[in-house]
């Protein structure tokens, strides 16, 4: 495995021009463009090699996203000096090797350099890369509809994890999240003839899902929804909810196939494979270089038992959404699967997608201490936090009474669904900015959806206000579970609601959500282009066949 050479452009707490970045993006060595605004905010416009990292959960996700703290990161904001404090919160943490772009995204823009809307940007791309590479068949939602209700020979595979699934698929199908589909595919129920639909909520894991089934070998004919569950509703056809089909384990000799079928496509690609003594060695230079460690199978396996230090991240998330587990690019990436299938599928896509130091990790259970359940965690700052709590009852008794102010930090899209009667939205990052909204109060209680983010926000806010502050034991959760009562909308904002990047199914208005998923399709459709002209990103590589 290569290792780094001396780092040649070493930056620290300064300012960086947009043409100085632009040259540092191509210098291959190891870079974390980092944007902290919140998501919505960040959707809006950003640069194409930014990874979001809201600073209101910094101390959540960085040091996942950015394990080494010598790494050289950039900040980049909207020019409202948000960079600053992430600096200023990172060199607390022990990152040390940081850069603002000075004037942030405006500056980039003005400077003639592409600008993108959305989020995934450079994985969206990629799966418009392989439509266009591999000429990847697709069927329109009219087609697909003519198929099933002739009752063709055929099958529908949803390619997204199971929680999405659930919510809306394709009447029918059946749930094999993408890294499961060359896995998995043996044992469904399919024939010789039976024609073979791949979809996803848009295009990206509809067009990685089938493609991924071709390269494997699949004698079938296998397409793509075109425009996913998406298209589906457009075209006036109606999703099923709460679907409960998935693929079943498979057998022996399914798993040999399977094996056999992935194998191949590892070596067309040049997937290089590393065993447990080149891994030590990686882990022994984590100082000079990233190392990321994924396990790409289900929750479930991993939840049995993984190996220590490694990550959950099913392989089709990690390929559709990189940027949600990896934020220094040019590092090594290793995946783990004792089957093997998986790890090579995806790796076969990340290699394709220009991450060059992506490796299988073989026999990857083998001499070491399984660890199973949850992969524990250690948030910075959280052990310092001892505040007292209130139970559910008690806060409800002091609502009523109006002697505290209930602060909510679950996301807008969820406490427009349902929160506390009386309390304020409001977002971390802004807590200075949101006290000047709320009403005098001899005290506050926080809530949340996220124990450590609602935690963290609960400390600062003593620190801004200077008045008791209280969190309620179990959050939004118990408030619910105990049967207290909810209020809808957006009745109490202290803050502005660019937290999230609604998706165009969240949206309430049916119209306006129709017109969102116009738009979304229009946007996915474009990106290869727009990638083309912003020219940061290459994808493809020489087929080994």
């Amino acid at each position: 495995m290569p290792v780094e050479g001396k780092n040649r452009a070493a930056i620290t707490n300064t300012r960086i021009s947009a043409e100085s970045l632009k040259k540092i993006i191509s210098d291959g060595q190891e870079i974390a463009i980092i944007d902290p605004r919140e998501e919505g905010a960040f959707s809006e416009n950003h640069l194409l090699l930014a990874v979001n990292v809201p600073f209101s959960r910094l101390e959540l996700q960085i040091e996942d996203l950015v394990p080494r703290k010598t790494t050289r990161i950039v900040l980049t904001d909207g020019g409202d000096g948000l960079a600053e404090r992430t600096a200023s919160r990172l060199n607390e943490l022990g990152y040390h090797m940081i850069a603002i772009l000075d004037g942030g995204v405006t500056a980039w823009s003005t400077t003639g350099h592409e600008v993108f809307s959305g989020v995934n940007v450079p994985t969206k791309a990629f799966g418009e890369y392989v439509e266009h590479h591999f000429g990847t068949p697709s069927i329109s939602p009219e087609e697909l509809y003519t198929k099933l209700t002739a009752h063709e020979d055929m099958v529908v595979l949803d390619s997204r994890p199971r929680e999405e699934y659930e919510r809306m698929t394709i009447p029918g199908a059946i749930n094999v999240p993408g890294a499961e589909l060359v896995y998995r595919f043996q044992e469904l129920p399919i024939r010789p003839n039976t024609f073979v639909v791949v979809n996803c909520a848009g295009r990206t894991r509809s067009i990685l899902g089938a493609q991924s089934l071709i390269n494997a070998g699949v004698k079938n004919r296998v397409v793509s929804l075109r425009g996913g569950t998406m298209a589906w509703e457009l075209a006036g056809f109606t999703c099923e909810h709460g679907a409960n089909r998935r693929a079943p384990e498979p057998s022996q000799e399914a798993r040999k196939q399977a094996k056999e079928a992935a194998a191949k496509v590892a070596d067309r690609y040049g997937v290089k494979t590393i065993d447990a003594k080149k891994l030590a060695k990686c882990e022994e230079k984590r100082d000079t270089r990233t190392l990321y460690l994924f396990d790409v199978r289900t929750e479930e396996e991993y939840l049995r038992g993984h190996r220590p230090g490694s990550i959950h991240a099913p392989g089709g998330q990690l390929v559709q959404a990189l940027d949600k587990y990896v934020a220094t690019r040019n590092a090594w990436i290793v995946l783990i699967d004792d089957q093997e299938v998986r790890a090579q599928m995806t790796a076969s896509w990340l290699v394709q997608a220009g991450w060059r130091d992506v490796y299988v990790l073989a026999d990857p259970f083998a001499g070491v201490k399984i660890e199973t359940g949850e992969r524990p965690v250690v948030i910075p700052g959280l052990e310092r936090v001892k505040l007292p709590l209130i139970q559910p009852a008690a806060l409800n008794a002091s609502i009523q009474g109006g002697k505290v102010t209930v602060i909510d930090l679950a996301t807008s899209f969820n406490y427009r669904k349902g929160h506390i009667p009386g309390a304020w939205f409001a977002v971390r990052a802004r807590l200075a900015e949101s006290l000047k909204h709320l009403p005098v109060s001899a005290g506050f209680v926080v809530t949340g959806d996220d124990p450590a983010l609602t935690a963290l926000a609960a400390s600062d806010l003593i620190t801004l206000s200077g008045k008791p502050v209280s969190i309620l034991a179990g959050g939004n959760k118990a408030w619910r579970e105990a049967g207290l009562p909810l209020h809808e909308g957006f009745e109490r904002l202290a803050s502005r609601t660019d937290d999230v990047c609604l998706k165009p199914y969240d949206r309430e208005d049916k119209v306006e959500a129709r017109e969102a998923m116009r738009a979304y399709l229009r946007w996915e459709e474009a990106l290869l282009e727009q990638i083309a002209r912003d020219g940061d990103l290459q994808f493809g590589t020489a087929s080994h066949t």
